[in-house]
């Protein structure tokens, strides 16, 4: 399992709540970083979380794979990411 959907699973985040965080994710990276900080995660588990989404977007890509999502949406996030 993807590390970051297991790290949210381990927080009771429900499987709805992180595809919707998945998709924010490839839609509009910025504003997934706040509604991350908005599902109750400890500090302790947040930052680590933080980090792993914004040091290796390969984790996203997988994590969208794992959930059917569409990775063209990722491409075009990164793209927002580097500009």
């Amino acid at each position: 399992m993807n590390p970051i959907i297991q790290l949210l699973k381990e927080q009771n985040i429900s499987d709805q709540k992180i595809g919707e965080l998945f998709q924010e994710l490839t839609q509009n990276p910025l504003a997934a970083m706040a509604t991350i900080q908005t599902l109750g995660i400890p500090q302790e588990k947040l930052q680590p979380l933080i980090m792993l989404v914004m040091s290796q977007p390969n984790l996203i890509k997988e994590a969208v794979e794992e959930l059917g999502l569409d990775f063209s949406k990722v491409e075009e996030a990164k793209a927002k990411l580097n500009n």
